[in-house]
């Protein structure tokens, strides 16, 4: 019998340091929303890439950075708690930032595991020459088993990185089945591609107070979804905003998030939108427990 290996990686690192553009290159496909904007990825997503006959189970977490609001402290307490089960930690830090305030109090509380890795990200937009004091500093604060030079972007390193993880995963039988997959469902992986796009073209901190649900998603005879989701805003001026002069705003956005969905799932669809005011969506549990976080009155 074929021994089998499988183990869970947990993805951390600041905002912006380049996790999910990581991850969907990993994966080969866009499994995590990106954006230029700090603290876009709000859920734990799992991520499953099989590397000879041992499967990874990646955990993309939310950024790392100073939480102010309810929901922020949920995202930080979701990445932290991912690093504690995990049978390895991979912290991503920007290589054009260095090591920041934040990276080092993120190391300060992952240094002790057995199977820490770092990847240093965007090492094809600095002197190679700058990557020696990193790569010092980041010795001198823990001892990591590796530190990689990547690009994720452009998917330099990530097949060696991936290999020296397989190489940690514990002896045990797969824990999902046997290929590369997501267990996010489907509505929450609906609701984040049209989040991306509400990133994508609303500007300043707007996007950090809105959230989209997947309310429900039909599919007529002939194949074609219909999917309802609302966007939640805290006020009228918010939604005024979001609908924009005439609906081009939100036309815009619907538009972008169905070809996506189109494209990310080979479907016909119809996205339908509405925007409602919901002063405090953001402490009503069900908004976070469907992001897989967890609500602290």
């Amino acid at each position: 019998m074929t021994k089998t290996y499988s183990g869970f990686i947990a993805i951390v690192g600041p905002t912006n340091a380049g996790k999910s553009t990581l991850m969907n290159q990993i994966m080969g496909r866009k499994v995590s929303i990106v954006s230029h904007k700090v603290q876009t990825t709000r859920t734990a997503l799992r991520a499953i890439k099989m590397v000879g006959d041992r499967q990874l189970i990646f955990v993309d977490t939310p950024g790392i950075f100073r939480p102010a609001r309810r929901l922020d402290r949920a995202m930080v307490g979701a990445a932290m708690s991912a690093t504690s089960d995990a049978d390895a930690v991979l912290l991503v830090i920007d290589a054009t930032k260095g090591i920041t305030d934040t990276v080092r109090s993120l190391i300060d509380k992952i240094r002790d595991h057995k199977n820490l890795f770092v990847a240093l990200n965007k090492v094809d937009a600095i002197h190679k020459q700058e990557l020696l004091p990193i790569t010092a500093e980041i010795n001198e604060l823990a001892h990591p088993r590796d530190i990689f030079m990547i690009s994720a972007l452009k998917n330099d390193g990530v097949d060696e990185m991936l290999r020296a993880l397989a190489d940690v995963m514990p002896a045990g039988p797969y824990l999902f089945e046997p290929h590369d997959a997501t267990d996010v469902p489907d509505n929450l992986y609906l609701a984040e591609l049209t989040r991306e796009k509400i990133y994508k073209y609303i500007h300043q901190e707007l996007p950090y107070h809105i959230n989209v649900i997947t309310e429900r998603v039909d599919v007529d005879d002939a194949g074609v979804l219909d999917i309802y989701q609302k966007i939640a805003v805290r006020n009228d001026a918010h939604k005024k905003i979001v609908i924009g002069r005439g609906g081009t705003q939100l036309q815009k956005i619907g538009t972008d998030a169905r070809h996506d969905i189109q494209n990310q799932w080979g479907v016909n669809a119809r996205l339908h939108l509405f925007v409602r005011v919901e002063p405090n969506w953001e402490d009503t549990a069900e908004n976070y427990t469907d992001q897989g976080l967890e609500f602290k009155k």
